[in-house]
């Protein structure tokens, strides 16, 4: 898969750097051994965070503040690590949506980049570009319906828009028959060493719960095709 990072996304943020993950992947149900990972991350963070420091995260406010200025309100239109952060923090349960979902979620949770995770086969074409949303541009958003993506970052495939850090897509959204899987880490702070490592984290994720070798590591910035 090539990705793209469009003139418009490097005007806003010249600093992005992006890391693809794409493995050949077994997903179940429920994995009991990850949950008890996700819930002692959990515990540590709601320790170390409350609502409002998490928002300081660099992951976190760099991604708000690509927001603000694409013209989107990051309150309204929370980034998806905030969101399941946020959760965490106020004593609510992360939704339980299979291992795969799962695994990719307690990445994000665990460096506070958005990420997206796709079943790489439902992907149109070969290339992938992150660009701005436009007005009354058609995205269903997973669990969300019609989603207003004007002023938010998206990726897009030849059909259409794919992911935002807000919300995926249902078009290509994993399911238990996922067996090509493609993880999208946005680094907006800049920040390369720590989204590979992210990245890394999730070759290890997918080697202990997803019956994967890890598969193979891809980062992308600004003028790299």
């Amino acid at each position: 898969m090539k990705i793209i990072v469009s003139e418009e996304i490097a005007n806003v943020c010249p600093e992005f750097v992006g890391a693809a993950v794409e493995a050949t992947v077994h997903n179940s149900p429920y994995s009991e051994k990850l949950w008890a990972e996700i819930h002692q991350l959990e515990n540590r963070l709601r320790q170390e965070l409350s609502t409002e420091s998490l928002k300081e995260l660099t992951s976190i406010a760099a991604t708000r503040q690509v927001y603000k200025k694409c013209g989107k309100d990051p309150s309204r239109y929370r980034p998806a690590s905030e969101q399941l952060i946020r959760r965490m923090l106020q004593g609510k349960e992360l939704y339980q949506i299979d291992t795969l979902v799962d695994l990719v979620n307690l990445a994000s949770i665990a460096y506070g980049y958005s990420i997206g995770g796709f079943d790489a086969a439902k992907i149109v074409g070969d290339t992938l570009t992150l660009g701005i949303g436009r007005e009354g541009e058609p995205y269903e958003g997973i669990g969300r319906g019609v989603l207003n993506i004007a002023g938010l970052p998206v990726y897009r495939d030849q059909e259409g828009g794919v992911g935002t850090p807000t919300s995926d897509n249902e078009r290509t959204k994993i399911s238990i028959d996922t067996q090509h899987l493609l993880v999208l880490i946005n680094g907006y702070d800049g920040n390369e060493q720590r989204v590979l490592e992210n990245a890394r984290y999730i070759q290890e994720l997918l080697r202990r719960y997803a019956e994967s070798d890890g598969g193979t590591v891809l980062t992308y910035k600004r003028n790299e095709k």
